[in-house]
């Protein structure tokens, strides 16, 4: 029997602690600010942000649920805890009985607009403040290198948004 494993090298296996380590620390960090300030975690803001966005700022659960990668049981219990808090409105899919809609409210509206500048500082102290402008570029091509691979599908916003030229196309914009 052959090993044909292609074992990492000192510094593929540095780079990957360190992006572990990034990846177990950057959602804690995140869910507190927003914890503190909106009790919000990160998920929850995701998931009104992305209400927020939508078409009537309404989306089907299922459409929700992978826009914000999460499984619909998970969104579920997520949900029920965001329209007891008045955040969002769950109804029937008028065009399909069989599926639910979710609805950003007025106050889950007011919500993210009042949460949105502190979760922004934090992104920016905690990530981008870090980079120069060619380490930032390099951050979004390594990203879409790896999520391509990842969510090839698209899924997720992060690989359709809105500066898909890259970050000198988002400050142009």
């Amino acid at each position: 029997m052959t090993d044909d494993t292609r074992w990492l090298n000192t510094e593929e296996s540095a780079a990957w602690v360190r992006l572990v380590a990034l990846t177990e620390l950057l959602p804690g960090a995140l869910d507190a600010q927003l914890l503190r300030e909106a009790q919000l975690t990160h998920f929850e803001y995701g998931a009104l942000m992305a209400l927020a966005a939508a078409p009537d700022r309404t989306m089907r659960m299922t459409a929700l649920a992978a826009r914000t990668n999460a499984t619909l049981p998970r969104l579920s219990h997520v949900a029920r805890r965001l329209e007891e808090r008045g955040l969002i409105r769950r109804f029937p899919c008028p065009e399909d009985r069989r599926a639910t809609n979710a609805t950003i409210s007025d106050a889950g509206m007011e919500l993210i607009e009042q949460a949105a500048p502190g979760h922004v500082d934090t992104v920016r102290r905690m990530v981008l403040d870090a980079l120069t402008p060619e380490q930032l570029q390099q951050l979004y091509a390594i990203a879409g290198a790896v999520l391509a691979r990842l969510d090839p599908d698209e899924r997720l916003s992060a690989t359709s948004c809105q500066f898909s030229e890259g970050p000198a196309l988002a400050r142009a914009g």
